[in-house]
């Protein structure tokens, strides 16, 4: 008896080994989950730089952005400079079915494609908060942050989607018309704060971790080059959790457990939630965007406000 089989032309290996400690789930299941929810999960990867997270057995996970020499010849990739590592990376185009299998039979089991598409690099497709409760037993807490969000784009006259991040939290995306990534970026701080201001008790903004208490975090830093897990996208969790669409009236009903790869193919049957529930691209309004740009970076803010706690610190040692 041999767990390895071929689909589309891709030989697929180890099917039947455990997919990671604690995932209470085979490789098979990975693959066949991402197989049978391919047709909702290639459209939110095609043509976007794609970061994977793989699991080796006996090994950590690890984020994967360059694509390794032995990728096959029809695994697309497109090429770009990184600044952070001063070098050249070549990120994988998920496109197609082949594409993907292959990428499950490398134990990728995270999707996390960029915000913007390959040769468009300055125009984000999407604003994106990404709602993080202090422990997985606040994910009411989670929830209602996502309401505090839900009236600010209200209130700016803009609408988004929602879907559980396949983690503890909930990310809400908003589909823009031509917007540059830095004015994108500020119109991303200022809903931000405008959301914590609804209700500071409950949502910060705060980057440093110590300051935030037991307060939700709205993360509003997911912009430039940054990535997001893909709705559908499994995660490596015990369990194998789902980042999963829902509706903004259906938020009180779900928890992040009730998406798996046990189960969220069957809860899609033949629909694509996310593709349903995510409006049409919006324009920012101008005053979003410069209430936005008064809004220090909070990854810059933190760094100085870091060094200058150090210094503190030092001073009185």
């Amino acid at each position: 008896m041999t767990s390895d089989e071929a689909r589309d032309e891709v030989t697929l290996t180890n099917l039947d080994q455990p997919l990671f400690d604690g995932a209470g789930a085979t490789k098979r299941d990975l693959v066949d989950y991402l197989d049978a929810v391919r047709d909702r999960v290639i459209p939110v990867l095609r043509e976007r730089p794609l970061s994977v997270v793989r699991v080796r057995q006996g090994q950590a996970p690890f984020m994967q952005k360059n694509v390794p020499s032995y990728a096959p010849d029809f695994v697309r990739t497109v090429t770009v400079w990184a600044e952070s590592s001063q070098r050249r990376v070549s990120y994988a185009l998920c496109d197609d079915r082949r594409t993907l299998l292959w990428l499950a039979n490398q134990r990728a089991v995270e999707y996390h494609p960029a915000l913007v598409h390959a040769g468009d690099w300055d125009r984000p497709t999407h604003l994106v908060l990404d709602i993080d409760p202090p422990s997985a037993e606040a994910f009411p807490q989670a929830v209602a942050a996502a309401r505090l969000i839900g009236r600010a784009l209200a209130d700016a006259g803009l609408s988004g989607a929602v879907k559980t991040s396949g983690a503890k939290g909930l990310h809400v995306f908003v589909p823009l018309e031509a917007h540059t990534t830095v004015d994108v970026a500020a119109a991303t701080r200022a809903l931000g704060v405008r959301a914590e201001r609804l209700d500071p008790a409950l949502a910060t903004t705060a980057f440093i971790r110590e300051d935030r208490g037991d307060r939700v975090f709205i993360d509003s830093t997911r912009s430039g080059g940054a990535t997001v897990v893909a709705a559908y996208s499994p995660r490596v969790r015990p369990g194998v959790p789902v980042s999963f669409p829902v509706a903004w009236d259906d938020l009180e009903r779900v928890a992040p457990g009730d998406f798996t790869v046990h189960t969220a193919a069957e809860l899609l049957r033949d629909g694509d939630p996310w593709a349903a529930l995510m409006p049409e691209p919006q324009r920012l309004p101008r005053d979003l965007i410069e209430e936005g740009h008064t809004i220090p970076v909070a990854r810059v803010q933190a760094m100085h406000e870091g060094k200058r706690r150090a210094r503190a610190r030092r001073a009185t040692s």
